[in-house]
């Protein structure tokens, strides 16, 4: 990845003093549930966690603030990440375009117990994403190249998509647009498998962990490439912004006003698309 590392630390040295000092007072919430001290705490366990930010900057410009939390595995995490940065970079624009945040703040959290004070995630989830950053999970240093690719690129779709992306929007969406800018196409699934995925997504589906998760996933991601090939990549994107935008009609009302047909159709066009 191209650096400006001696500009950036001299362009933003305060920002990266902020971000270590917020996040260090976050993770060490997790310790202060019970306010009333026992045998088991220790000093060390109640001591900062150590930190450091490194700033560099992608081939476009933007600017990524790499934040590590300490511990044996963040440091060569956040390097693994920054050799991918450019490409997720370059593959969230070239979907959403590039009017999206010149500032990308990514933390590499050293223990579950940081991950979940920063991120709410359990350890079944390899990173998450809030308004101000995207944070990686510890277990998130086991990935293989490819399953990290994967998780930067849809983690860094919300962090994109984020400001323009309502609270209430139908998750089964905004993680499957999330999906296909992230992840490669692959050949059309079998007639039993096509079967077992022709089903929108619930939100208790995409909350569940193990299988029932994955196949939530991997509907809500089949369900938009069937979307981008019948419809076009710029239709995806514009049904995105109308169906999760702020103040998003419902999905009915989105999806007839952006594709041209009712649900009804387009979810039994999809259903034929599978198979074919």
């Amino acid at each position: 990845m191209p650096r400006s590392t001696t500009s950036a630390a001299t362009r933003r040295p305060l920002l990266g003093l902020l971000l270590i000092a917020e996040l260090i007072a976050a993770a060490l919430l997790v310790g202060r549930v019970d306010a009333t001290p026992t045998a088991a705490q220790t000093p060390t366990a109640q001591a900062p966690p150590s930190a450091a930010s490194t700033s560099v900057a992608v081939a476009d410009g933007r600017t990524v603030e790499l934040v590590s939390l300490g511990g044996a595995h963040t440091d060569p995490l956040l390097h693994r990440i920054d050799g991918e940065m450019d490409g997720a970079v370059a593959a969230v624009t070239a979907f959403w375009g590039p009017d999206w945040s010149r500032d990308i703040v990514v933390v590499a959290a050293a223990s579950d117990e940081q991950f979940r004070a920063l991120a709410g995630g359990g350890t079944d989830i390899a990173a998450a994403t809030t308004d101000q950053r995207i944070i990686f999970a510890p277990g998130a240093a086991a990935m293989s190249p490819s399953a990290l690719r994967i998780v930067l690129r849809h983690e860094l779709f919300h962090y994109a998509a984020r400001p323009d992306t309502a609270p209430d929007a139908p998750r089964w969406l905004t993680e499957g647009v999330a999906d296909f800018v992230a992840r490669p196409p692959t050949p059309r699934p079998d007639p039993q498998r096509a079967a077992e995925l022709a089903r929108l997504p619930t939100d208790a589906d995409l909350d569940t962990a193990g299988p029932t998760r994955t196949l939530a996933y991997d509907r809500a991601w089949w369900f938009a490439r069937f979307v981008a090939d019948r419809y076009g990549t710029p239709t995806l994107r514009a049904l995105y912004e109308r169906a999760c935008g702020r103040g998003h009609p419902d999905v009915q009302t989105a999806v007839t006003e952006t594709l041209g047909a009712g649900l009804d159709q387009v979810l039994a066009d999809w259903r034929r698309w599978l198979t074919g």
